[in-house]
């Protein structure tokens, strides 16, 4: 691909002949309308007219996937599946996120000529992807801040999700601390509520922290969310990092790529990424985006930290598409921005092995909630048993042969073993 094209590739469902409906969303989505207007001259369209590079029908089906189609007048009862790959000129969005999201996924998903539309992938050209910064962190400088190296890095949510008292939330925090947990976040529910405001919240966690790594030498990270308002991004990141945190979190569907670049710009500390609100853009097979492009645009405005589901998890989403995202997260891109994946969702003792046999990496953010805090020994026992799961799988031994010579390991597996079953 030539360095002035930004190439879309799509998913689409449609009643029309494949090759037209490729020329409506070329059409639709640069110099066209639904008619011809006199200022579309030749020279406009050499300019700015989106090319079409491929049209491959995949299968064809006898029922539409979405509601709202118009059918052609001499539809055959089929709708096409078919993979359309579109370059549009460079020039028309320049260096922009928001721009180019109007370009590559704006009106199209509401044309009336399809009854399925999914953007796939985007292939960006260097100066696109050098105008953004991308992760001032990742794997690598999560790693240096918390001192992990030989094993994924444990974590966990604070819990319940959000009606804790700064308080009640400083007892926990002291408790996992003192653990020696690596990782704590913020839930994506718990931002600054009125009882416990962020201001209140990162004075008591930064004491418990600073406390705990006077007496255990080792500093826990903990990402505070700092979701809000775009005026309020930069108050709340300096209010953490003055306070001497080590991480800030965002709900990037809530604050936006733009918002997520341009804290991107000022923030000295890792971005923890939440993607959550992420479903109701994806889970239609035939609508929305895949993760493959969603994480790009994450790296490229700076997430050094994106959530990736897990394996098994309580949420819809098949462990081959887990691993894909993961594998997705971890591919080289735009000349080394480096993005750490983090597994979240009904994580345990249980899940370390099993994940391990699929990723075959420790290059993790591996985040338990209930999974730590709902061990039948408390907190320090659950960080305890996470760490011990991750050293079994590592070395190739079973969860169940290294519990034998640890308690802590050999109670979680009880304990979430026994819920497991229930569940199913």
């Amino acid at each position: 691909m030539t360095q002035s094209y930004i190439r879309a590739a799509y998913l689409v469902e449609t009643p029309y002949d494949p090759d037209y409906a490729a020329t409506i969303i070329a059409g639709e989505q640069s110099t066209g309308t639904f008619v011809a207007v006199p200022g579309e001259t030749d020279d406009v369209k050499d300019r700015s007219a989106a090319l079409i590079r491929s049209v491959r029908v995949v299968e064809t089906v006898s029922s539409p996937s979405l509601p709202g189609v118009k059918l052609p007048p001499d539809h055959n009862g089929e709708y096409y599946r078919c993979e359309i790959v579109l370059d549009f000129p460079y020039p028309n969005v320049g260096p922009s996120i928001p721009n180019l999201m109007a370009t590559v996924a704006g009106n199209l998903y509401e044309l009336h000529e399809f009854s399925g539309i999914r953007l796939m992938d985007v292939e960006l050209p260097l100066p696109f992807s050098s105008r953004y910064q991308g992760p001032k962190f990742g794997t690598k400088g999560t790693r240096e801040l918390t001192g992990v190296y030989d094993r994924p890095i444990i974590g966990t949510i604070i819990k319940p999700s959000i009606g804790l008292t700064v308080e009640e939330l400083r007892l926990t925090v002291r408790e996992l601390a003192m653990a020696g947990l690596d990782f704590i976040k913020d839930d994506e529910l718990n931002a600054s509520p009125l009882f416990a405001t962020l201001e209140d919240r990162v004075r008591v966690v930064m004491e418990e922290i600073d406390r705990a790594a006077q007496i255990t030498g080792k500093r826990t990270m903990f990402a505070f969310n700092i979701t809000g308002d775009m005026d309020e991004l930069r108050r709340n990141h300096d209010l953490v990092a003055k306070a001497g945190g080590t991480c800030v979190m965002v709900s990037i569907q809530s604050i936006g790529l733009s918002g997520l670049a341009y804290l991107n710009t000022f923030s000295e500390l890792p971005i923890h990424g939440h993607r959550n609100q992420w479903g109701m853009m994806t889970r239609c097979p035939l609508l929305g985006m895949e993760f493959t492009v969603y994480q790009k645009l994450c790296r490229l405005a700076g997430a050094d930290h994106l959530h990736v589901n897990a394996f098994n998890s309580k949420f819809y989403e098949s462990n081959y598409s887990v691993l894909r995202s993961i594998e997705a997260i971890r591919t080289p891109l735009y000349g080394g921005y480096e993005m750490m994946p983090v597994l979240s969702s009904g994580q345990s003792a249980l899940t370390a092995e099993p994940t391990y046999q699929k990723v075959r990496t420790i290059d993790l953010l591996n985040v338990a909630g209930g999974g730590i805090m709902a061990h039948p020994d408390g907190p320090a026992s659950g960080v305890a048993s996470m760490k011990q799961a991750w050293e079994a799988a590592v070395q190739g031994i079973t969860a169940e042969a290294y519990a034998a010579d640890h308690i802590e390991l050999k109670r979680a597996l009880e304990m979430f073993g026994r819920t497991a079953n229930r569940k199913e």
